[in-house]
């Protein structure tokens, strides 16, 4: 973040000094501006660069930066959770992966997405589990004494 300078310039002329002040601007980027973290300049760059339409509107690359910033966002905290809950300190491919297969929302919009070391979620189809045997009543079982 810039400061605001003043500079003096100086002429030296034969009676005196002529002493003009020149304020600079401080430049605010476009991502301070939207309150972003991530970058609107580079996104509309790449939005021009990209041919994805002939006219590019000023507001759409701070838009399509809200949006990759807020998933993103939304993606670390899922994955920083399940690192928690394996008693990890790192984020790692697999903490990512069940993070968004275990979202609903996030699954559907990666369903398509392969990511690599993710490995799958814990699944064990209900056929293959041992099946439960019902014990009798104790009650029914026991035959009591009555004289």
């Amino acid at each position: 973040m810039g400061a605001c300078f003043l500079f003096r310039i100086s002429e030296m002329s034969g009676r005196g000094k002529k002493v003009a002040a020149v304020k600079t601007k401080t430049t605010i980027s476009r991502s301070t501006r939207a309150g972003l973290q991530f970058p609107v300049g580079r996104v509309a760059r790449m939005l021009r660069k990209g041919n994805y339409a002939q006219r590019i509107g000023s507001g759409a690359a701070v838009y399509l930066t809200a949006v990759i910033e807020y998933l993103c966002a939304e993606v670390l905290e899922l994955a920083g959770n399940a690192s928690r809950d394996n008693k990890k300190r790192r984020i790692g491919p697999r903490h990512i992966q069940l993070a968004v297969r275990n979202d609903e929302e996030l699954n559907t919009l990666l369903g398509g997405v392969t990511i690599s070391e993710g490995g799958v979620l814990p699944n064990i189809h209900a056929q293959l589990l041992p099946k439960k045997t019902h014990r009798a009543d104790s009650s029914k079982d026991v035959n009591s004494q009555e004289f």
